[in-house]
């Protein structure tokens, strides 16, 4: 009688996808939930939520998600349609486009910058990378 209607996205939250130190991974992630990294991968990142990169993660390629902290070592292109966290341990490389940023004192960072006007939300297609819409 009275079903429960879940809105999109609900049945992921409180739930992180995790890559240990010691692990590496040559290809592409396409995620709709929240992720930490802290062993290496080489190749593309998509998600609708939320992306750490550990002290000792290392990541090589192209980065889309709402929103990030990253501690360890990023080497690539890089967009985050929120906030990107750069924690004074972290080292970027690369290009970066953000909708806000936040950099500590003592991180390394050597990119092109280039801060979003209009944010939009991340939609992962199945196993297919991402496309944008815009948010309402």
């Amino acid at each position: 009688m009275f079903d429960k209607v879940k809105k999109p996205g609900t049945e992921l939250l409180g739930k992180t996808n995790r890559i240990v130190e010691g692990t590496s991974i040559i290809g592409d992630i396409v995620s709709k939930a929240d992720f930490r990294l802290d062993g290496e991968l080489i190749g593309n990142f998509t998600s609708q939520g939320k992306l750490v990169i550990g002290a000792t993660g290392v990541v090589k390629g192209e980065i889309v998600c709402n929103s990030a902290d990253i501690e360890g070592e990023f080497q690539g292109k890089i967009k985050v349609l929120e906030i990107l966290n750069i924690k004074a341990s972290a080292h970027i490389h690369g290009e970066v486009a953000v909708g806000k940023l936040s950099i500590e004192p003592g991180a390394e960072f050597t990119a092109t910058c280039t801060m979003l006007a209009n944010t939009k939300e991340v939609i992962v297609k199945d196993g297919k990378g991402a496309e944008q819409k815009q948010k309402e």
